[in-house]
């Protein structure tokens, strides 16, 4: 029996667990998001504040939660089900950044252990900070580099992750050899091509303005069609594999609280719009309104949305 019965209960009030970063270097921090975790209360997200000059995509928690994590960690409790968790478990969490997915197994058994592995500095100081169960333990990290023992956890998951992470194949490889033969690894990221409706909108609406888009600027779509996590994972060698759709519905309170995230400069999203001249920005900020609302005063917002998990076994050769 897996551990998840009441999770959308257990979960409530958690963060997201959604950034993956390549180590922070003095050059370098390239940032991206995988995040995470279970029952989602639809809270409205505040005004935004000016966005600081140059800050890094997902630097804080706190604006992470509102752009995208408040959402994301509504499909944990899916991947969590998927996945087959059992009370006991050793369990990796890939990318672990607020440590979303790391509590939602805490919180859901007695005797797991669960080791979170992100290569920011500030989330693990972060996750940490919200953490007094000694069955869990948080450390800087690189995916593509696990500093972990082979053969290590019974459960290895990465929540919207694996598409940033600058070389999934080996990061893929890196996390079969830390897993048991006969444990799972698992994952989940963003049908970006159409399922992704809240960001799908917004980056079809920049294409209507004809606005400069650099291509980095736009969300990495890398791994995020049906079939291609799937692909990566029989590559790597892992049998019994198994693909699933993961859904939720997103409910905003207002327009506002679909937009103002944005102005918080996070995400490959809020980084573009900051970039943009004020005039820009309003004539991005009117044309979502009235892709959104129509002439409709203003009013709650529901975007559907999907992502796509895969599960694999590690054979006995691994």
């Amino acid at each position: 029996m897996t551990v998840l019965d009441d999770v959308f209960d257990v979960l409530e009030g958690t963060l997201a667990a959604p950034v993956y970063r390549s180590p922070m270097t003095s050059n370098r921090r390239a940032v991206i998001a995988a995040l995470v975790l279970g029952a989602c209360s639809s809270t409205p997200a505040p005004p935004a504040a000016a966005p600081q000059a140059r800050r890094n995509m997902f630097s804080e928690a706190h604006d992470y939660e509102l752009v995208m994590g408040r959402w994301s960690r509504q499909l944990v409790p899916q991947l969590l089900a998927f996945s087959g968790v059992h009370d006991g478990d050793a369990v990796l969490d890939v990318g672990s950044g607020t440590g979303a997915l790391s509590f939602a197994v805490r919180d859901a058994t007695k005797a797991s252990h669960v080791t979170g592995i992100d290569p920011s500095p500030d989330f693990v100081t972060y996750s940490a900070s919200k953490n007094t169960d000694p069955r869990v333990h948080f450390e800087v990290g690189d995916a593509q580099k696990l500093e972990l023992r082979d053969a290590t956890f019974d459960k290895t998951l990465a929540m919207l992750v694996m598409n940033h992470i600058p070389d999934s194949a080996l990061a893929l490889k890196e996390m079969i050899r830390v897993t048991k033969p006969g444990g799972i690894v698992a994952a989940a990221v963003w049908d970006y091509s159409d399922g992704m409706t809240m960001l799908r909108v917004f980056w079809d609406e920049v294409d209507a303005l004809h606005l400069p888009v650099d291509p980095h600027d736009k969300a990495h779509v890398k791994l995020s069609k049906q079939g291609e996590l799937g692909a990566l994972w029989k590559q790597q060698g892992l049998v019994d594999v198994q693909e699933a759709p993961l859904s939720t519905v997103l409910h905003f309170a207002s327009f506002d609280d679909y937009w103002s995230p944005f102005l918080r400069g996070q995400g490959t999203a809020g980084t573009y719009v900051v970039k943009l001249s004020k005039d820009r920005q309003e004539a991005l900020r009117q044309r979502l309104r009235q892709r959104l609302l129509g002439n409709a005063p203003d009013g709650p917002i529901s975007m559907p949305v999907r992502a796509w998990a895969v599960k694999g076994t590690v054979p006995p050769s691994k």
